[in-house]
């Protein structure tokens, strides 16, 4: 809706409105989603728009936990043949 026409000094108030409207609608939606954030927190699944955006290739990324993981095989190897450690003289 565009404003056209009229006084300046009713433009001007009228922008003052527009501004202030916004003002308003921001801090409710602020407040709306943390009230929301805080009642999904010790939920299991949380509605998309809460979650964490980061990036698409973050999101794909595996956890922590699971690029750790070892197989047995692997743990096996580890533990009967770890690193070589070296002295050298000076």
């Amino acid at each position: 809706a565009k404003v056209t026409g009229g006084a300046p000094s009713k433009l001007a108030k009228i922008k003052e409105v527009r501004k202030g409207i916004a003002r308003v609608q921001t801090v409710i939606h602020q407040t709306q989603k943390a009230h929301i954030r805080n009642f999904y927190a010790q939920k299991k699944h949380v509605p998309i728009d809460i979650r964490e955006k980061k990036t698409r290739a973050i999101r794909r990324r595996l956890t922590k936990e699971q690029a750790n993981r070892r197989t047995l095989r692997q743990q096996k190897r580890q533990t009967h043949f770890p690193m070589r450690k070296y002295a050298v003289k000076a």
